[in-house]
């Protein structure tokens, strides 16, 4: 099982842990299901960059990068070496913390 904080970079927005998480599931679909607003234009399908998000702890707790990811993330807004996108970012098998850190939602528009 993960344990999974979430920072945001929205003024006024207060960090959340969400516990028990189960593998094979995505930060973007954790987000969702937690009522945590994290963008996805492209419906979660890898076709634009409004789910970015920064791993701050845990990297090697998720499925790699692969050559699409990286190119998306290369047009996203401030992208960093931490980068991913959430759409992308799958929990493997195992458990351990993570820490990630949402961009500022009111930058972007639509679903």
């Amino acid at each position: 099982m993960y344990k999974l904080k979430i920072n945001f970079e929205e003024k006024g927005v207060e960090p959340v842990t969400i516990e028990n998480l189960e593998p094979n599931q995505t930060l973007l679909e954790i987000c969702l299901k937690n009522d945590i607003e994290l963008h996805h234009n492209c419906g979660g399908v890898c076709a634009c960059t409004t789910c970015h998000l920064y791993i701050d702890k845990g990297m090697d707790s998720i499925d790699e990068l692969t050559d699409r990811e990286e190119d998306f993330i290369d047009r996203a807004t401030n992208p960093r070496l931490n980068s991913r996108l959430g759409c992308q970012s799958l929990l493997l098998d195992g458990d351990g913390e993570i820490e990630i850190t949402l961009p500022d939602q009111t930058q972007f528009l639509g679903e």
